[in-house]
């Protein structure tokens, strides 16, 4: 097996075998191929795209990178959920403690951030005492006593994924269907779940641009997932518009707290965490989906998802009322008066990564307390002087221009347009 005859091969647009895949991915792996040989491969499938059975044998080969993690200690069905990344995304947290409220288990491995949406960890890890990193029988223990437990992602399974995870946010490789299906299915098949829920994010916010895309992926992440005897549902999302009120690492906690206490809970954002809830009970627990619902809406309502996560949060040793959230503030100011008819999630997950919220090429630690929150949402009505966002911040920033980056985002007329649902679309 030869590199670049497989390179050549890929460059005349022929088909590779499982051994070619395999060997690029094993090598790559075992550090017998470079970061810079693995970054022609990825770019070549980035912007050339691979067959099913390709992107099957990639799934495969990363699989086989690490270890299968098998459950057999554990006293409850585990279902998963994925989300493919998105701004104000702090769905982890919220579905989990519901999900584990109605006697499933959540043993979720999760994953930091990627180009401009956060990552669950990086959340997770604004709660001072979080450990992200507990091992096998920790994990299982919490699982069974609690009902859900969130880690970052061992190293041992799917050990090639970590490293092309990386590689693709550094060669600006990320929304690749492929690369995105291989690197989810890869995870998710080797973390031990049989019922795994994908919220696939649509728009400008996230990594697919388009539902003709969406769909696409959404279908061979399903494939992937029958040819290894999994149930896959995957819930196409809107992503067009910030999920929720905050963006930002121990902002997005916070709300969490305050949505599952019931002190505010934004719509757009309960629509999406119950219906993920209704798909994860209804496949884990055998039952009618309108069954599910109502489970799902009584365990949030009653607080009893609330308690669980403050049992989570402090079974890892975390407090989730002693947050990493020291920073300066400032607001941005309407200058209009209307409707908010959009709010384009891509800007404000821009002006994110200028004030610190994500990694980028020149950074490669988050600020946990900076963010922004939106005093206003979409379909509110808003007045020329009231407030529409405060941003929280750490860095030296250049706050006139953050202001006109803000007011840029929002689009503000005097008529309000039809709400639309944030489901787009259901595909099992």
């Amino acid at each position: 097996m030869n590199y670049d005859l497989i390179i050549e091969k890929m460059k005349k647009n022929k088909r590779l075998k499982f051994e070619e895949i395999n060997y690029i991915i094993t090598n790559f792996t075992n550090g017998k191929i470079s970061e810079e040989e693995m970054s022609t491969f990825l770019m070549l499938i980035y912007n050339k795209g691979l067959s099913y059975k390709e992107t099957l044998y990639l799934t495969n080969s990363m699989i086989k990178s690490g270890e299968f993690i098998v459950f057999e200690d554990l006293n409850r069905i585990i279902v998963d959920k994925h989300s493919t990344g998105g701004v104000g995304d702090k769905i982890t947290l919220i579905v989990s403690p519901i999900v584990a409220a109605n006697g499933l288990g959540v043993a979720k491995m999760s994953s930091r951030s990627l180009g401009l949406t956060g990552g669950t960890i990086d959340k997770l890890e604004s709660i001072n005492g979080y450990n992200v990193n507990l091992n096998k029988e920790e994990f299982i223990k919490q699982v069974n006593d609690i009902g859900v437990s969130v880690i970052s992602q061992t190293e041992r399974v799917a050990v090639a994924d970590k490293k092309i995870y990386a590689l693709r946010d550094k060669i600006g490789a990320v929304d690749s269907i492929p690369l995105i299906a291989s690197s989810i299915m890869s995870k998710k098949i080797a973390s031990g779940s049989n019922v795994i829920i994908i919220d696939l994010k649509v728009g400008k916010g996230a990594f697919m641009k388009d539902a003709k895309s969406a769909k696409k992926l959404a279908k061979i992440m399903i494939k992937i997932g029958k040819y290894w005897n999994k149930s896959v549902a995957v819930i196409m999302t809107d992503m067009n518009v910030p999920l929720g009120r905050s963006i930002g690492n121990s902002l997005e906690v916070k709300e969490t707290m305050d949505f599952l206490s019931g002190k505010y809970r934004d719509k757009r954002l309960e629509t999406l965490s119950l219906t993920i809830s209704s798909y994860m009970i209804s496949l884990g627990n055998n039952i009618p989906l309108k069954e599910a619902y109502k489970n799902a809406k009584r365990v949030l309502d009653n607080n009893e998802a609330y308690d669980v996560f403050k049992k989570w949060i402090k079974s890892q040793g975390g407090n989730p009322n002693n947050l990493k959230e020291k920073a300066s503030t400032f607001e941005v100011i309407s200058d209009k008066n209307g409707f908010i008819n959009n709010i384009d999630a891509e800007k404000l997950a821009e002006i994110c990564s200028e004030i610190g919220v994500n990694r980028t090429d020149k950074r490669t630690e988050v600020d946990y307390a900076a963010g922004i929150v939106l005093n206003k949402t979409i379909n509110d009505k808003i007045t020329n002087g009231e407030k529409l966002a405060t941003i929280y911040y750490n860095e030296t920033i250049k706050k006139e221009l953050i202001k006109e980056k803000i007011l840029d985002a929002f689009e503000i007329t005097g008529i309000k347009n039809k709400e639309k649902s944030i489901i787009i679309d259901v595909i099992l």
